[in-house]
């Protein structure tokens, strides 16, 4: 039966790089490598670090890709600072994010917004960092009795384990909900009164894909009219280090190369990305901004294999199968894939493998149609929070109309056989043309220890309702003008100027590009970095409008006025910086 159509209404990110969502995209278009030393605020390298894989309670691994600085204000989500030191960072964070993409659901309103059947479920894995430090507090009798038993007096053990307890957050009454991976959702639901369902999903490195599944399933059942769904994962301690190291999972090089011949395991990561979700068809009655539709999520079991996280190619193909049986198209009009992708040898071939089985069964015999990446490539393995990196970066490549890069693959892994198969490794952000047979495509895949697999089929948004607008990827604006006479169009450079001084240059280049004539006879386009800065171009614009009302302007900072009938778009507007928005509105479409 083919799924329900579910329509992206908003989105948030926060990932290693950046601080919002847009900042993010931009890292991923640039392909930016995010992979640093583990910071001192994480763990020290000199307490763990040992290139030997097999020193004991060390890890062979100090690279990874870790969160900017945050700024974080505990009284605005109605958080008493006191229990800040007793509550876990995706707790905190997940807050900020939760409430960005819910203020890009609702476009500012919010306060309006109906909460009764509003969910959120977000993929977070059971343990979260804070747990660590509580437990470890508790193993005071632990070495009081090594203290005692080395010969140590009685009062100074006490003294010795008293230091060493300070090195623990102190158990308090928000302890337990603090340290409580179920409760990264519970926060959110509370603090904006979401009375929807509120839960979390725990499918390992699948979470996010896991916990999208149930969300798709509220939506389709009626359950919940607009639904939170994502990932959340911040916990990159020693701990998690530990158990990648031990797997062992964690590349040696100290570098994260899916389906490169040079791969050698994977990197940490860490961050979270949310996406609004509400029904296709309510989303275009209520007249929502829709980035993006998925039309179709499959999961299933690896059943019996060699062992309960190795991978299974003909696990993940079956998912993949009952992705497209859900969506109601096949593999091969698919025209880009973000995999799981975490350069370990062993997962890359079976997953390869996974995949050449389901899209060889579409019946397309051609080769290299299909781009596959993965931003791991970038920020490492997210865990819990992988599919949500992922999601967001497919999500954005449709919506913007843009195949996005992959890093660090200079050569394929030639074991793959890649260029006799349905796939190309995409390395440079490029234009994404459309088939004119349908519209564009993409498919995100997660998989999880105990052999979880999912696989979602995400399609472009070719309908009625107004599409979101673009993230912005330039510090710059186009800000679009147009009236029937040069004196009209000085004076709306004269409200344009105002109206940035007062609400930003944002709102004003959003309001000018859904407002312009693009029949009208004087037409303006300007490419501004600030307030200020379109101003003075403005000022400009008049004045050349005083003197030369009838003759085109065209200047290398940005300035572009037309005058008379439009023979079409103005080429000089359709590249650098202006490329990324509305220019010259339904040319652009």
């Amino acid at each position: 039966m083919t799924q329900v159509p579910i329509a992206i209404v908003g989105v948030s990110a926060l990932f290693p790089g950046s601080t919002d969502a847009q900042g993010f995209w931009r890292d991923i278009l640039l392909g930016r490598d995010l992979v640093t030393d583990v910071p001192p605020s994480h763990w020290l390298i000199e307490d763990y670090y040992d290139p030997d894989p097999s020193a004991p309670d060390k890890t062979y691994s100090k690279r990874g890709a870790f969160l900017p600085d945050v700024a974080f204000d505990p009284m605005e989500f109605g958080i008493p600072p006191s229990i800040l030191p007793a509550t876990d960072t995706a707790q905190l964070l997940a807050l900020i994010v939760a409430q960005r993409v819910l203020d890009d659901a609702t476009q500012g309103q919010f306060a309006k917004m109906d909460r009764e059947r509003a969910s959120v479920i977000l993929g977070v894995t059971s343990g979260q960092e804070l747990l660590g430090t509580m437990v470890s507090r508790l193993q005071r009798p632990i070495w009081i009795k090594a203290l005692r038993d080395s010969g140590i007096p009685e009062e100074e053990a006490i003294v010795i384990c008293e230091r060493i307890a300070g090195g623990f957050v102190p158990w308090q009454e928000s302890s337990f909900p603090g340290l409580l991976g179920n409760v990264v959702a519970g926060r959110i639901a509370n603090r904006f009164d979401l009375r929807g369902t509120n839960c979390v999903t725990d499918a390992a490195c699948a979470s996010t894909l896991s916990a999208l599944s149930m969300a798709i399933n509220e939506l389709a059942i009626g359950q919940s009219d607009l639904v939170i769904a994502g990932g959340v994962d911040t916990m990159n301690d020693i701990f998690m280090y530990m158990c990648f190291s031990k797997t062992p999972a964690l590349s040696k090089s100290g570098d994260c190369r899916p389906f490169s011949d040079a791969a050698d395991g994977t990197l940490l990561g860490e961050g979270m990305a949310m996406l609004a979700l509400k029904r296709l068809d309510d989303a275009e009655r209520a007249g929502d901004r829709v980035y993006g539709v998925i039309r179709g999520l499959g999961s299933s079991s690896d059943g019996r294999s060699k062992s309960v996280y190795a991978p299974l190619p003909e696990g993940q193909a079956r998912a993949l199968r009952r992705t497209y049986e859900n969506a109601g198209y096949g593999a091969d009009t698919v025209e880009l894939v973000e995999a799981h992708g975490t350069a370990t040898k062993a997962g890359d071939a079976a997953e390869f493998a996974g995949l050449e089985i389901a899209f060889g069964e579409s019946g397309r015999t051609d080769r290299q149609w299909c781009a596959l990446g993965s931003v791991k490539s970038q920020i490492g393995h997210t865990k819990a929070a992988a599919g949500a990196a992922g999601l967001f970066k497919a999500v954005m490549a449709l919506h913007h109309k843009v195949l996005p890069p992959t890093i660090k693959v200079d050569r394929p892994n030639p074991a793959l056989n890649i260029e006799k198969s349905p796939f190309y490794l995409n390395t440079q952000a490029r234009p994404w043309i459309r088939d004119a047979s349908h519209p564009r495509r993409a498919s995100v895949s997660s998989f999880g220890f105990g052999g979880s697999n999912f696989h979602v089929a995400l399609e472009e948004y070719t309908g009625p309702a107004p599409r979101a607008w673009r993230v912005r990827t330039e510090p710059t604006e186009l800000v679009l003008l147009s009236d029937e006479t040069a004196q009209g169009l000085s004076a709306k450079c004269d409200d344009a100027a105002k109206r940035a001084a007062d609400s930003g240059l944002t709102a004003v280049a959003r309001a000018s590009q859904e407002g312009f004539g693009a029949g009208a006879k004087a037409r303006l386009a300007v490419v501004a970095s600030d307030a200020a800065d379109l101003a003075a171009k403005l000022k400009q614009v008049q004045a050349h409008l005083a003197a030369k009302p009838d003759a085109a302007l065209s200047t290398p900072t940005g300035i572009h006025y037309g005058v008379g009938a439009r023979r079409g778009a103005w080429p000089s507007c359709s590249r650098g910086r202006g490329a990324s928005t509305w220019a010259w509105a339904e040319t652009s479409r």
